[in-house]
């Protein structure tokens, strides 16, 4: 019977595997000396690097959310159901994650925001351009939000791209239409930087399609897609507002908005509006 190696004695076996001086490490891949150095606080309040960080992290799963978003837009402009599906499961899951972010946030008072809230200055989750360009992406168009990336030209321009590119939910009216689903032409061909609104043609096609899922398949399968994106966004967005309200009650927002009074407003925005009331004609 063999006895265990020692730990020296492992260590010893994999000491070529240990040295990492002349090829690409774990740190080296991730740039992790870049990312790990990002998280600067301003202030002496040990509650800021959780403020940081979670705002940080935050951005880097809106980073992978974007990818994921633009290219199942992408494949359901191209005809390409099965990606699309799989990317759109990811941008929920990615949701979720986000959602739980906020139970660590919420571990941080009233008094603990407030001393760090000064050296905030008028910066504000409100100004991300990754999630202006997500809200877009889904439809959520609105003029006045380009407004606060005006002083960064080249942000200002990604985010004007996805202001004036169909949403998700444009193409994928466009998509019905290709599959021989009457979809009326003011929702086919439009200004597509404007305000989506919701027609009752529009639930007529999607109703033909729920009605008989087995012969649209395919086109059932993403108006669910799109009704679990929704979904999980609608749990994001409340989780948003709960948590500045327990931490900041109901003062202004550090960027100017109304706080929580804005962000409820933003609870009664629907992304996909049709796809929620056909429920009622079922």
């Amino acid at each position: 019977m063999n006895t265990p190696s020692k730990p020296e004695d492992i260590v010893r076996e994999e000491r070529a595997q240990l040295d990492f001086s002349k090829s690409m490490s774990y740190g080296d891949y991730l740039c992790l000396e870049q990312v790990l150095g990002a998280q600067k606080p301003l202030s002496p309040a040990h509650d800021e690097m959780l403020f940081i960080i979670q705002h940080q992290t935050s951005e880097l799963w809106m980073k992978l959310m974007l990818h994921e978003l633009r290219a199942a837009t992408a494949a359901v402009a191209a005809d390409h159901l099965p990606e699309a599906f799989k990317m759109l499961a990811r941008v929920s899951k990615i949701m979720e994650q986000l959602v739980h972010a906020w139970d660590v946030l919420a571990t941080m008072t009233p008094p603990e925001y407030s001393a760090l809230r000064p050296y905030l200055g008028p910066s504000s989750g409100f100004q991300s351009w990754q999630y202006r360009c997500i809200e877009f992406s889904l439809g959520n168009k609105n003029a006045a939000m380009l407004k606060p990336h005006a002083h960064a030209p080249a942000r200002l321009a990604e985010v004007e791209a996805a202001f004036h590119a169909p949403s998700l939910y444009d193409e994928a009216l466009r998509l019905l239409a290709r599959r021989g689903i009457a979809v009326p032409a003011s929702h086919l061909e439009r200004d597509w930087s404007q305000v989506y609104v919701a027609d009752a043609g529009v639930e007529a096609a999607w109703l033909q399609v729920y009605r008989n899922p087995q012969a649209h398949w395919e086109l059932y399968q993403l108006g669910e897609e799109l009704t679990d994106l929704e979904d999980a966004f609608r749990l994001w967005r409340f989780r948003h507002v709960t948590t500045v309200e327990r931490v900041i009650g109901f003062k202004r927002g550090t960027g100017g908005t109304g706080g929580v009074s804005y962000l409820r407003k933003m609870l009664d925005v629907v992304l996909f509006p049709e796809i929620w009331t056909l429920r009622t004609s079922l």
